[in-house]
């Protein structure tokens, strides 16, 4: 198994443990590979860390290239050397496809978790993944049939978090545990998980937050963030910027919690804004990164939107604001405007709330009996899988 990054080290920790359930009689069962704590928490042995491969955009991803491709290489020798079962790609595609075509090509089964964005941009890539996959493992309802007309064996799964996170968020209780008080106006700041996405968009967030300030001097702000360099590199920016007057919480992690407190989040684009969505949160949507790599990523985008919420909706439910329009005057007030609109505020969490039913599938359950007939090939003295 190869996961990428921490929404992949989730994804994988919860397939392992569902594995492990129908697999009782095979003991020696091994997961090894790349993988988080989360993973490693669930039996997995990581030859490398997640983190390794947690780089985004052009820019970043070439100044990282001669590591990233190192791994990948000599993974790739070790599988060869010693074939696995089965290879399960968690997220990850530019780095998994690579490794499951040459896996695929040697005989060796290969399943992918999690569809890359082939209806947003670069959906060429569909071509190849034809080349590389066995079968494709799809979160979101639209993407399977999708694959079907390519040829390619796909499984509607569901996404984990919509089973994780409760239909009814509990506010009261979450504002409980951070000490906050049940008449606070609080704000959700969720800048991104790597180092890199903070360094184009810690000092956006943290202006936007001053400008709240002045709008809703009580405002409380809390910044969940995934790891000590990431605190850092924020506590560092909040002194450059001066913002020593805000109420301003970081959280080691709690990001959830974050969320479930908060009255209106500002979330960096990603499986981000998926949690918010899950929490039926009011949210404004924010990316930026090197000019370098939006100039590439913008001209192959297919659609308006770039945000979760938004796409599941086919529409724009919640604003977005990318690159240069991500000023903190534009969104402290779209953030502004959200907090004193309960029309709106009703409209989203009905909405939300449709959602999260349909992403409810138990997904790691639908997951493992997806791959089980792959490891039954390879085990023909194994029980049928109505026994597993």
């Amino acid at each position: 198994m190869v996961a990428g990054e921490s929404s992949g080290d989730l994804l994988g920790s919860h397939l392992i443990q569902a594995l492990k359930q129908h697999l009782p009689q095979i003991p020696e069962t091994r997961f090894f590979g790349i993988g988080g704590p989360k993973m490693d928490s669930a039996g997995f042995i990581s030859d490398w860390p997640a983190e390794s491969l947690a780089v985004r955009g052009y820019a970043e991803v070439l100044r990282h290239y001669r590591e990233i491709a190192g791994i990948r290489r000599q993974l790739l020798k070790r599988l060869l050397a010693n074939p696995p079962d089965v290879f399960i790609g968690v997220d990850a595609p530019d780095f998994n496809l690579w490794l499951e075509t040459r896996l695929k090509a040697a005989g060796i089964a290969t399943i992918h978790f999690v569809s890359p964005s082939v209806w947003a941009w670069r959906g060429a890539r569909i071509r190849r993944i034809a080349r590389s996959v066995d079968q494709m493992l799809c979160l979101f309802p639209f993407e399977a049939s999708l694959y079907e007309k390519h040829g390619v064996q796909a499984t509607y799964v569901g996404h984990p978090l919509a089973d994780m996170i409760p239909l009814e968020p509990d506010q009261e209780t979450a504002r409980e545990r951070l000490n906050l008080s049940q008449d606070d106006l609080v704000f959700a700041l969720l800048p991104g998980s790597r180092q890199s996405e903070l360094h184009f968009m810690a000092e956006t967030f943290i202006e936007t937050a001053k400008r709240l300030h002045q709008l809703f001097p009580q405002a409380r702000f809390l910044v969940p963030l995934i790891s000590r360099e990431t605190r850092l590199q924020f506590e560092n920016r909040l002194w450059q910027h001066g913002a020593q007057e805000l109420q301003l919480t970081l959280l080691f992690g709690h990001a959830q919690d974050a969320m479930a407190a908060a009255d209106v989040v500002l979330v960096a684009s990603g499986t981000a804004t998926l949690e918010a969505a899950l929490y039926k949160k009011p949210m404004v949507i924010v990316y930026k990164m090197s000019p370098w790599s939006w100039s590439l990523m913008r001209r192959m985008k297919y659609q308006p939107w770039v945000g979760l919420p938004n796409i599941l909706a086919g529409r724009f439910v919640v604003p977005e604001f990318l690159q240069n329009e991500a000023t903190p005057d534009n969104l402290a007030q779209a953030l502004a405007n959200q907090v004193g609109d309960q029309k709106v505020r009703a409209g989203l969490h009905d909405l939300f709330t449709q959602m999260h039913r349909q992403l409810r599938q138990n997904t790691a359950e639908k997951a493992a009996s997806a791959i089980l007939p792959a490891l039954l090939k390879k085990l023909p003295s194994f029980p049928s899988m109505q026994d597993a």
